[in-house]
């Protein structure tokens, strides 16, 4: 049994001040010289980014629908390794998860698997009293999630906080007033990332200040205590034989700021070092390079740098071309093509990408249709979904994946390209069968 200090910061829905709240918790037990381990429930990688700079260390999500139940708590006490406390934010509301899931991959499903006390977040701007309606209902809809206190947000005044606080009988660990000048900008597909926006760690740094002013936190540490311990061990990524290592170029930059934590430590583990590179700046990729590891972003808001970037540009397509073990997911698929709203990309694929009007967002569980670099026909992966461009053609001559009976994406036996985000630490053989190619290719 592990006993670990942590907590959940959720709320009655999206938009009540979470992600604000959470990383303000985070960057204010920091400050107060705690080490803090962040992490998100949910497969979104914007707010981790947000809770590394919070953290010093780098956020981690906890999504069961991508790594199964099973691998929940397990890599909960991985990220939070040599951590004295975590913080978990939620996604949307406390008890919203997988459309058709009864509540499957919720904040709830969360804190109930990792048997982690609740921290609800209300935003009360337009309310007062019928915020203990609210609280009351959240905190007694599922016995097996326990919401154990209260941050009011954007309180309008000290006698409209005590109105709500009146109505509340869960202990109310903090109000914060209303600050225009704390909020974080957005975008199509959610937060402007925190690698985009040069003032994130001046805006974490005030939010951590915020927190600290008109929050409780030995309060908020002492729920964070209370959690039971968890019958789980770490998660550890499986290793291989040592051996001559192998080099792997990761894309990073501005355009490319979406990667699990847990695939660059795949990789490591499976004798690969992983070296990032920006494909917007860089004028080649990283000598020796083995293999090549596209993950998600914004290549769109980016387009014109990346295309400026002629030299590497036709590098990395006839590596490629040429055989590369190369692994692209959404963002990498886009920089595949031939062109992104115009403007040339990398052309390895025969398709062009472009902006749409329509948001793609789902939680899939896709098919392998062939034998590729990383699928096996008819095996089964999770994985999720989420962009606003679209691709024609849609599939390649060899697809990445079936889903929901429709064949999308371009593989072969030395890539996968598709719109398809996973997560390898669910999957580990997806991470092995890579590493293997590259050091095939080697």
């Amino acid at each position: 049994m592990t006993p670990f200090p942590r907590i959940v910061v959720a709320a009655p829905a999206t938009g009540q001040g979470k992600t604000t709240v959470a990383t303000g918790l985070m960057a204010a037990l920091r400050d107060a010289g705690h080490a803090v381990s962040g992490h998100k429930v949910g497969p979104d990688y914007i707010d981790p980014g947000y809770h590394a700079l919070a953290c010093g260390r780098p956020g981690r999500n906890l999504d069961p629908h991508l790594v199964g139940e099973e691998q929940v708590a397990p890599l909960l006490l991985h990220g939070a390794s040599d951590a004295e406390v975590a913080v978990v934010e939620g996604v949307m509301g406390l008890y919203d998860g997988r459309i058709g899931g009864d509540g499957f991959s919720s904040t709830a499903h969360v804190a109930a698997l990792t048997r982690t006390p609740v921290v609800l977040v209300v935003d009360i701007s337009r309310s007062s009293r019928s915020i203990g309606a609210v609280v009351h209902g959240m905190a007694t809809w599922d016995p097996t999630v326990e919401v154990a206190g209260v941050i009011l947000n954007q309180a309008g005044s000290a006698r409209h906080a005590d109105e709500v606080r009146s109505s509340i009988s869960l202990p109310v660990l903090g109000v914060i007033p209303r600050d225009a000048s704390i909020a974080t900008p957005s975008r199509h597909l959610g937060l402007v990332t925190a690698a985009e926006r040069g003032e994130s760690e001046a805006v974490v740094a005030r939010l951590g200040e915020v927190v600290a002013e008109h929050v409780d936190l030995e309060a908020v540490l002492a729920i964070a205590r209370s959690a039971p311990a968890l019958d789980a061990v770490a998660w550890t990524p499986p290793a291989v034989a040592s051996g001559e290592r192998r080099r792997v170029a990761v894309a990073a930059g501005r355009a490319f700021t979406f990667q699990y934590a847990e695939t660059a430590e795949l990789l490591a583990a499976l004798g690969c070092d992983v070296v990032p590179f920006d494909p917007a700046l860089d004028a080649s990729l990283p000598s020796g390079t083995a293999g090549l590891y596209l993950g998600g972003g914004f290549p769109e808001v980016h387009a014109a740098d990346l295309s400026a970037n002629a030299a590497l540009r036709a590098e990395i397509r006839d590596a490629v071309r040429d055989g590369l073990p190369t692994v692209a997911e959404c963002a990498g698929l886009l920089y595949l093509c031939r062109t992104l709203d115009g403007v040339p990309m990398t052309g390895v694929l025969d398709a062009d990408a472009e902006m749409t009007s329509r948001l793609t967002l789902r939680y899939p569980v896709a098919t392998g249709v062939a034998d590729t670099l990383l699928t096996r026909a008819g095996e089964a992966v999770t994985a999720h979904e989420f962009h606003r461009t679209t691709v024609a053609p849609t599939v390649g001559p060899t697809p990445g994946w079936s889903v929901d009976g429709a064949e999308v994406g371009f593989a072969s036996a030395t890539l996968h390209a598709s719109y398809l985000h996973t997560h390898w630490a669910g999957h580990p053989q997806l991470a092995e069968r890579f590493a293997a190619a590259v050091h095939a290719h080697g």
